[in-house]
């Protein structure tokens, strides 16, 4: 085993309970982990409370000091679920955006889709007030990422799936988030950190179940369809062109 002096910072979402699994549970790898939404990975990484993170893919051009590390990631080869826009419009129909903080790369790649595929041009606004899903005005519509898109299925007539309107926008899987580390972290920690990961991916009923979302009847086909995890070739060319087209945005 391999004991980590550092800590790792961590995304708080049902997609990466695999991946927390394996670092708690492999035999591999022994760090202090940080638990957060995906922005405030970032935010941890970036002060120095962290050596490695999960970090989203928006936020890759604000890293100056680390490198894409593993060969995982949080990405989707189809229907993602959990990165959506909701409105009770067709795109073509929806006027204000109502942008969920927590994942700066969701807000990027709606951007570059209202821009590139559904070639609208709306304002875009924070949603600092989940209260104002339920008040819903004509014209609106609400980027939701997360865990809480399971509570919303269904409320709206338009639920599009960015992950997939990007594949038919680009026939590219899309990634949302990966490891990165800085360059002072030792390769038997990078090597360590891979195997967790690993074995984490490898067991996900076992992870379901042990961090208690057995009573979630999606819970293991979210993260068996849905989520891929594997940072394969397609979805390192569909990274860069989401960096490239999401230059400015």
């Amino acid at each position: 085993m391999f004991e980590y002096p550092g800590r790792i910072s961590a995304v708080s979402y049902l997609n990466t309970v695999p991946f927390i699994y394996g670092l708690e549970h492999a035999g591999h790898m022994r760090a202090g982990l940080i638990l957060s939404p995906p922005s405030r990975c970032v935010t941890a990484y970036n002060a120095g409370e962290a050596d490695i993170a999960l970090v989203p893919t928006g936020a890759l051009p604000e890293i100056t000091d680390g490198n894409i590390v593993t060969g995982y990631c949080i990405g989707a080869n189809g229907p993602v679920r959990t990165v959506t826009l909701m409105s009770d419009s067709p795109p073509g129909g929806i006027e204000r955006i109502w942008l969920d903080a927590h994942s700066r790369t969701s807000v990027v790649l709606v951007k570059i889709l209202c821009r590139e595929f559904w070639h609208i041009d709306p304002e875009f606004l924070p949603l600092d007030d989940y209260g104002r899903i339920g008040q819903a005005q004509p014209g609106d519509g609400f980027l939701l990422i997360g865990d809480k898109v399971f509570d919303y299925e269904g409320r709206f007539r338009h639920t599009d799936d960015l992950a997939v309107c990007w594949q038919r926008f680009t026939g590219l899987p899309f990634v949302f988030a990966v490891w990165i580390a800085r360059d002072t972290v030792r390769e038997e920690a990078i090597d360590a950190l891979g195997e967790a990961l690993r074995y984490g991916t490898a067991h996900i009923p076992e992870a379901v179940a042990y961090y208690g979302h057995s009573g979630k009847p999606y819970a293991v086909s979210y993260l068996t369809e849905n989520i891929d995890f594997h940072l394969d070739e397609p979805k390192r060319r569909a990274l860069g062109l989401f960096l490239e087209k999401g230059k400015g945005l």
